[in-house]
């Protein structure tokens, strides 16, 4: 079995099917990327895996292990060492990147308030966001600013990959982490995530684009049409996809794209 291993996962939004039946197996160490047109069920595979309350499971499993993680909280997919990178980060007023990032550390570690032994240091705290940082090409003016708030679309990018390296989780799930950023942000967090790949972090690059995968080289690619995975291969697919596009297979419904304000 595979360290994190997707079986005919079905999810559906408001009685509308979305994913009819996924399957994939995702080993630390490797890079997967998915692609696939707009609206056939990329965003839905990322929210679902994370269990985002918007979307209903209709079958299947996604073992973590050892766990069923479709039956956990998603605060126990977190700790169990998954990690959502969000296409749309969404703005926290009145918590600071610093309290939010120091937070999560602890909760990670166990730390409940009492054991004062599993709660992080300020010393190895900055020792952690400093390098960090350097590689994002950001400086310490974020950390006491609220989440996202006044944050520019690259901006909000980098601070989710800030939290990805800090938390340093097992599984990672990047949703389109590539949309709306320029050249410079894109290079920038492609360093980060290739500063993280090793043998103790699985990636699941979900991209409309191949253009993230030209600095994250990917080590297995999938082409996701209408729910369904319709081709699987190297990252030649990715390179077969920038000359032909998804003209060869049906295009997806455009009616599946559902627009953040529109998940409950």
């Amino acid at each position: 079995m595979a360290d994190f291993e997707i079986r005919d996962l079905r999810a559906s939004v408001d009685g509308k099917e979305i994913l009819k039946g996924v399957t994939l197996a995702i080993n630390k160490g490797e890079v997967h990327a998915v692609m696939g047109p707009n609206g056939s069920g990329k965003s839905t595979l990322s929210h679902t895996l994370m269990g985002h309350p918007g979307y209903t499971v209709d079958g299947g499993t996604v073992t973590f292990k050892g766990k069923n993680v479709l039956e956990l909280e998603v605060d126990e997919r977190a700790r169990l060492g998954m990690f959502l990178a969000l296409q749309y980060p969404v703005v926290v007023p009145g918590i600071s990147m610093t309290n939010f990032l120091r937070t999560a550390l602890n909760a990670k570690r166990g730390y409940d308030g009492k054991d004062k032994s599993k709660m992080i240091s300020p010393k190895e705290f900055r020792s952690m966001l400093k390098g960090e940082l350097e590689v994002l090409h950001m400086d310490d003016s974020f950390l006491p600013r609220y989440i996202n708030d006044g944050f520019s679309g690259g901006e909000k990018k980098r601070a989710e990959i800030l939290q990805m390296a800090m938390l340093k989780p097992e599984i990672a799930i990047l949703d389109e982490t590539d949309s709306g950023l320029d050249i410079d942000s894109i290079k920038f967090v492609a360093e980060a995530v290739n500063r993280m790949r090793g043998p103790e972090l699985g990636v699941l690059i979900i991209t409309h684009y191949t253009r993230i995968l030209e600095f994250i080289k990917p080590d297995f690619v999938h082409v996701l049409v209408d729910g369904k995975f319709v081709l699987s291969g190297g990252p030649e697919i990715a390179n077969r996809l920038e000359k032909t596009g998804y003209s060869e297979w049906a295009e997806a419904d455009e009616s599946a794209v559902l627009k953040p304000e529109e998940i409950a």
